[in-house]
């Protein structure tokens, strides 16, 4: 059993990879915004969760585990949220000018997120993405399913971060 530092925390998280979902969790030190983390220097190579469950998403069919302590690469990471009730304040200032909310369609591996992005007024959203050039993309307001579990009820949170170079858009 891991024991915190006295300069750790822990934050119930859900992570996603292209088949698996992780919900556990993670350890950050105490002043991390935990939202944005992954944005930051101090994101690690190996994201360790505590209590974790996860759900592989392989040939069709849906496998789950639990596991007491996990540690996984951040670098297959593609969408990182905290669970609700949670949550940070937003990454952004809403008085900003030239700056509008785009409704999107992202595809996150098995998962399906209906969500908002926030673009410049002055840009189409492809442009947007094009010339963006960041590792993480803030999606609003998102409400998270999956076809493949139908019996899971949507989740929604007020924000998580995606990597933008390994998901799909839609705009509907």
């Amino acid at each position: 059993m891991y024991t915190l530092a006295a300069d750790e925390k822990t934050s119930l998280v859900m992570a996603y990879s292209g088949t698996t979902l992780v919900r556990g969790e993670v350890v950050t030190k105490q002043g991390t915004r935990v939202s944005t983390w992954l944005r930051t220097e101090a994101a690690p190579e190996y994201m360790h969760l505590l209590k974790a469950q996860v759900l592989d998403f392989i040939g069709g069919q849906v496998r789950s585990s639990t596991h007491t302590e996990i540690f996984l690469p951040t670098a297959q990471v593609i969408g990182f949220h905290l669970v609700p009730p949670a949550q940070d304040s937003l990454d952004y200032d809403a008085s900003e000018a030239n700056r509008t909310m785009e409704l999107v369609t992202v595809l996150l591996g098995p998962f399906v997120v209906k969500g908002k992005v926030r673009i410049s007024t002055q840009t189409g959203f492809g442009t947007s993405i094009a010339t963006s050039r960041i590792a993480w993309m803030s999606i609003y307001e998102a409400n998270i399913s999956n076809p493949l579990l139908a019996q899971m009820a949507h989740l929604a949170v007020p924000m998580l971060v995606v990597r933008p170079n390994h998901i799909s858009f839609a705009l509907d």
